[in-house]
């Protein structure tokens, strides 16, 4: 079996993340973003075509892989968290552009009557902690990893044309 651990999802045509759920949920007509993670802390995300070119490499390298393997895909280490919000707007071209925080109180209170919340609850802990991944077993393996910058990454994931 192969395990390939990542941050938060997102990209093209990825429709239920952090991202276009919730930070920018209007895409490119936001009028503002929300921010759910704390002041200071780093988060780590995964852009899916480079995500998904990581795992097409390790399959065609099965035969070099013990039979159970476990690899961490860095992504896009991005700290602290907020520098996230700030680049999106940039990308959005409204460097004014509001950033909230995210309703975490609302999210306890329904708990008890949504499962749903109950599930994004127990995530919390993602975005007040740092947790950054090690991806040296990963490079060692395929010797880089698949890595889109992120303003071309936030560009495709929010449908914005691509600067010429």
């Amino acid at each position: 079996s192969l395990v390939v651990r990542a941050g938060d999802f997102f990209g093209p045509g990825v429709t239920n993340s952090w991202l276009t759920q919730v930070i920018a949920k209007g895409r490119a007509t936001s009028q503002s973003l929300v921010d759910p993670g704390a002041a200071g802390i780093g988060h780590a995300w995964a852009y899916v075509p480079d995500l998904a070119e990581t795992v097409a490499q390790l399959v065609e390298r099965e035969s070099l892989l013990a039979p159970v393997e476990v690899f961490h895909f860095g992504g896009h280490w991005i700290e602290p968290g907020r520098l996230m919000m700030e680049t999106i707007r940039s990308e959005l071209g409204n460097p004014n552009l509001p950033i909230q925080p995210f309703a975490w109180w609302q999210v306890t209170l329904g708990r008890p009557f949504s499962p749903f919340l109950n599930e994004i609850s127990e995530m919390r802990y993602l975005w007040n902690t740092a947790l950054q991944l090690d991806n040296r077993k990963l490079v060692a393996q395929l010797g880089s990893e698949p890595h889109t910058p992120l303003r071309t990454a936030i560009r495709a994931t929010l449908a914005l044309p691509m600067p010429s």
